[in-house]
């Protein structure tokens, strides 16, 4: 850094990065690797960050996408995002063992289509079509028990067997604003619809686009540190567009980030998706230290302290 640098005023957004469920994801991958040995077997990424997956393959973890590519006896974990029920069910035909990751506030969503199908009602899930996260859900109930909507536009043209008996749920790393918009569609559409008792956009995904409508507006320009298939981190991008802020990019790694977006640019904010480790940010932050005389804002809108238990089988001794 020089004295000839221009000045950088960088608004840090608080909270941002890991999620208590994704800091239990890779807690669970790295303490079975420490009690069963290498290798361990993770079905699908265990959260969506290339950074985090090649650190857990490097200490032995080997990621596959379906069962049939585990070897008998040797453990298996399904991904923070959730897993249709035929999964666990083929696991223990084959008589594996299994850990199961998914986030506790994924599991809830399973929790409220299942007590919503008990009741008899159709059910409409709020999502992305091919999410690992919906196909799980999706996956808790026989085929057909849950229809997928992605826009107002799908709740216009949906047709259901009876408008009385329905119910909805959604993903829990969408944009609040839009679930919302969607959800207000549904129930003016089908005034007797049921919602889940309590919300399903996860804390995590919330605090962080609130965090990032906190300084979208003073901010020539926005870095989302995540990955392109991380929906929680698609949203970020798309939140501080809707606020206003003209240049908006996501970067998996600081050497992904093209400078000239800088370009006159005098403030840009910075935050980063919920799978993103912290080390990613700072690796940013070094890079613009390099050009720019850098002056650090840290606007936190929420304090965050949720922490997820882990499995049994982890917490167990051996006695």
């Amino acid at each position: 850094m020089s004295l000839q640098n221009p000045p950088l005023t960088v608004l840090l957004a608080g909270p941002r990065g890991f999620c208590a469920g994704v800091e239990r994801a890779i807690e669970i991958v790295e303490r079975t690797l420490g009690k069963y040995g290498a290798p361990v077997y993770v079905r699908h990424e265990i959260v969506h960050n290339r950074f985090v997956v090649e650190n857990l393959q490097a200490k032995g973890a080997v990621f596959v996408e379906e069962l049939n590519e585990v070897p008998d006896g040797a453990p298996v974990i399904f991904s923070a995002h959730g897993v249709p029920k035929s999964v666990p069910a083929e696991a223990e035909r084959r008589g594996m063992l299994y850990l199961d990751a998914t986030c506790p506030l994924v599991s809830k969503v399973h929790r409220e289509a299942e007590r919503q199908h008990r009741l008899g009602n159709q059910i409409v899930m709020i999502g992305h079509q091919g999410h690992p996260e919906v196909i799980g859900t999706m996956g808790q109930l026989p085929k057909g028990s849950i229809v997928l909507v992605e826009t107002v536009q799908d709740v216009e043209k949906l047709e259901v067997a009876d408008p009385g008996k329905l119910g909805f749920i959604t993903q829990t790393t969408l944009s609040v604003d839009d679930t919302h918009s969607i959800v207000e569609a549904l129930t003016a559409r089908f005034p007797q619809i049921l919602g889940p008792r309590k919300e399903d956009i996860c804390y995590a995904t919330t605090n962080r686009q609130e965090a990032v409508k906190a300084i979208a507006g003073r901010s020539d320009a926005m870095i989302v540190v995540g990955a392109p298939n991380s929906s929680n981190s698609r949203r970020l991008v798309e939140v501080a567009e809707k606020q206003g802020c003209r240049k908006a990019v996501m970067v998996q790694r600081a050497q992904d980030l093209d400078l000239s977006l800088l370009k006159d640019v005098a403030s840009v904010g910075l935050t980063a998706g919920a799978s993103a480790p912290e080390v990613l940010v700072e690796e940013v932050i070094a890079l613009l230290r390099e050009h720019y005389r850098v002056i650090i804002e840290e606007v936190v809108v929420r304090n965050e302290s949720v922490v997820f238990k882990l499995p049994r089988q982890l917490t167990e001794s051996a006695a």
